[in-house]
């Protein structure tokens, strides 16, 4: 990691914004070194583990009240916990159920318990945000790719789903977030090797795809934008909507599209929460990753998040500084966004509370027979459901 001049009183404050931007991962279960200084010397917004980090419930409580250590604000401290084959938790607490297998039964108390029990698993550890609910429609397109992730086909049931999904986080104390925004639901790539490309038209999804960020954007932490393309809102726009940015073409993936970010996310739908970008590590992104942070950034994202090589964390971060200190522009948007982050974190009661000590051996016992028991829940609500039409 390149070594930084020592630093005026302006470039410092700069330096703690670019930070603000950034969530990163790293490798290993305990922090190294380099990730140490790197912590201490970016001060970013937050950490993210994924099951590489993840030994057992005390060395996680332990690693993520490290990390915070190094870092004088609140830090987001992120895990992507939806259920099923996207659990990070599954082998040192108890596997959560797929959110299909939960939205099947139709019962929204289920749902809220569903939101509630993983979010006590992720608070137990230590963490404050889980990137779910899945706001993506299901459909045969996207099956091989989403799997069990979505709650159906249907936007309705989507948001009834998550938002009680999202009650019972935040019941947990724990930050939920929306993705992937536009809607992952019609691509049959996989983003995080190459980029989707959704031709759906406009009217299709405002109508369908987008419906759960305009109805639940008020109850949204976060909301993640995907690295997907949408080449029909470049023929015929969002109505009303000055014409979109087309810079990169119809290939350029709404993570880095001011349109889909700025003109639509932001300005008419009206979302007032932090907007994040998926991991721009993940082959969809398709750019080098100093200009993919740049890029999220000019897009009009709050948060970039860097998840698989570290090194690529301190490369995106000295990127967005070195843009910010040579374009006034930048640096003011650098500056705004900062200040959000830091707004939000003021504000949000989750990460308010003094870190809890580690879990007990016996609070993880009954953390573990919780889920256990709303799995068979779950097994014997099917049945029933079937049987009564969905009532």
């Amino acid at each position: 990691m390149p070594t930084k001049p020592k630093s005026s009183s302006a470039a410092k404050d700069l330096e703690r914004a670019v930070g603000q931007l950034l969530i990163f991962g790293f490798n290993g279960t305990e922090l190294s070194p380099r990730t140490r200084t790197f912590l201490a010397g970016a001060q970013p917004a937050g950490v993210i583990l994924f099951a590489r980090n993840i030994e057992s419930v005390r060395q996680t409580h332990a690693l993520l009240r490290s990390a915070q250590s190094l870092v004088e604000e609140k830090m987001f401290l992120c895990v992507d916990l939806e259920g099923g084959t996207v659990d990070r938790l599954r082998n040192v607490v108890a596997p959560a159920p797929a959110v299909a297998e939960v939205a099947a039964t139709r019962r929204p108390s289920l749902f809220v318990e569903h939101g509630r029990l993983i979010g006590r698993q992720a608070a137990a550890l230590g963490f404050n945000v889980d990137f779910a609910p899945v706001l993506d429609l299901a459909s045969e397109l996207s099956r091989p790719v989403l799997g069990t992730r979505t709650a159906s086909q249907f936007p309705d049931e989507t948001i009834v789903y998550a938002r009680n999904f999202l009650r019972g986080l935040r019941e947990s104390g724990v930050l939920g977030c929306g993705k992937h925004f536009p809607g992952l639901g019609e691509a049959n790539l996989d983003s995080h090797v190459q980029l989707p490309i959704v031709t759906k038209a406009w009217k299709q999804l405002w109508q369908e795809d987008l419906l759960p960020y305009r109805t639940l954007k008020r109850e949204l932490p976060f909301v993640m934008v995907a690295h997907c393309a949408y080449p029909g809102l470049a023929d015929d726009g969002p109505p009303r909507q000055a014409p979109m940015r087309r810079a990169a073409g119809a290939r350029t993936p709404a993570s880095l599209s001011y349109g889909w970010v700025t003109q639509v996310l932001r300005r008419k739908i009206g979302y007032q929460g932090l907007i994040v970008s998926d991991d721009l590590d993940m082959g969809g992104v398709a750019a080098e990753i100093g200009d993919a942070a740049v890029g999220t950034i000019q897009a009009g994202a709050d948060l970039f998040l860097v998840c698989q090589k570290e090194e690529n964390a301190w490369r995106a971060y000295y990127t967005v500084l070195t843009e910010a200190e040579r374009n006034r522009r930048f640096r003011a948007q650098v500056e705004a966004a900062a200040q959000r982050v830091l707004r939000f974190k003021a504000s949000a009661e989750a990460l308010q509370h003094r870190p809890a000590p580690p879990p007990s051996d016996a609070k993880v016992a009954k953390l573990r027979r919780e889920m256990w028991e709303f799995s068979e829940k779950l097994r014997l609500a099917a049945p029933l459901d079937a049987a009564t039409g969905g009532k």
